[in-house]
């Protein structure tokens, strides 16, 4: 089995080429560079993987490497931290859609004239950037007030892509919507505006990496956005990758929805005392000052995770404590080399 994956070169992506490769897949991957620069994979030479670089918002491309492939993981999009959602709200939607419709063009193409089966979308837990419900189901972003942000409005619209591609054209799909991913090799996108926090400038406006950060420059009192009562659920990047995998192939996901993610709630401050003490093992005294948060920086984001589980067998089952001892010597070996 073949499948092509757009934004290869991204955080998400390459935890899923792996994985797909570890599942014995082949796979092409699609990528521009136009987030992180030129990067090199682990996998960029494995005799199943076949890396092209090309715009995403190329659609001759895409439906030609479409039409060789059986799945198409529509990964492709502008994305960075929530200070890149404010300093780039237009360029996010327009980019983004234009990307979203070169690729349902090449993957209704290719389903009509190819091999291809279905395609699987990579959404947002954004897309619930204004949930009344807690844990929030699948269905619930048709019910509760649209996103605010330009990033969740378009990630919504994706998913939207999806049915209606489905209803005229008869197009197989999956919607996959991570929650929080966390793990290595994610880096300030390209044109970032760098944010100072205290006296360290964030590494990309992502809690974890930036928390981590600040701990290691010795920031003390730590900085933090918000009041830290804020909510989320980390789900570790190897995790997420073998969700979407089994979306990719399980039967019982055909046309289908699924919130991807750990249901473990933790709070920005419990996580900052984590990272806190998991570097400074000298038992130094945690400290912490608050600063005014982002707009639309969302304060409670839950999933019901109930429906992958149930119809998939998929539970993200790595902890967080253990995803921090991953994280933690990457981020500091970033810092040494001068990548943050």
């Amino acid at each position: 089995m073949k499948i092509l994956v757009t934004g290869a070169a991204g955080f998400i992506g390459g935890y899923l080429i792996q994985e797909l490769l570890d599942q014995q897949f082949e796979v092409i991957g699609v990528d521009n560079f136009s987030k992180y620069g030129p990067i090199e994979k682990s996998y960029q030479s494995h005799p199943r993987y076949r890396f092209v670089r090309g715009d995403c918002t190329d659609a001759d491309l895409l439906t030609r490497l479409a039409l060789e492939c059986d799945h198409l993981v529509a990964g492709a999009a502008r994305i960075g931290g929530i200070a890149y959602f404010h300093a780039y709200a237009y360029d996010l939607l327009a980019e983004n859609e234009r990307i979203a419709a070169a690729t349902f063009d090449a993957a209704i193409h290719a389903h009509r004239n190819g091999r291809l089966q279905k395609i699987t979308v990579l959404s947002s837990s954004m897309v619930y950037e204004r949930a009344t419900q807690f844990p929030t189901p699948e269905g619930h972003e048709r019910h509760c007030p649209p996103p605010a942000s330009t990033y969740g409005f378009q990630k919504l619209a994706c998913e939207y892509f999806a049915h209606g591609a489905h209803e005229q054209h008869g197009l197989p799909y999956t919607i996959c919507r991570p929650f929080n991913c966390v793990g290595v090799g994610e880096r300030r996108a390209l044109g970032e505006k760098k944010i100072s926090s205290g006296n360290v400038t964030l590494a990309m406006s992502h809690v974890v990496p930036d928390l981590v950060q600040k701990i290691q420059k010795e920031q003390d009192p730590l900085h933090i956005l918000g009041r830290g009562d804020q909510v989320r659920c980390y789900t570790y990047g190897g995790d997420l990758a073998k969700g979407i995998a089994t979306c990719i192939t399980h039967p019982a996901a055909l046309n289908q929805d699924f919130n991807l993610s750990t249901p473990v709630e933790t709070t920005v401050l419990e996580l900052a005392e984590l990272i806190w003490g998991k570097i400074h093992t000298d038992g130094r005294p945690f400290r912490f000052v608050t600063e005014p948060p982002y707009p639309n920086d969302v304060q409670r984001r839950v999933p019901s995770t109930h429906k992958a589980r149930d119809l998939l067998g998929f539970e993200a089952r790595t902890d967080l404590s253990t995803v921090l001892d991953e994280v933690i010597p990457w981020v500091r070996q970033e810092i040494e080399l001068g990548r943050i």
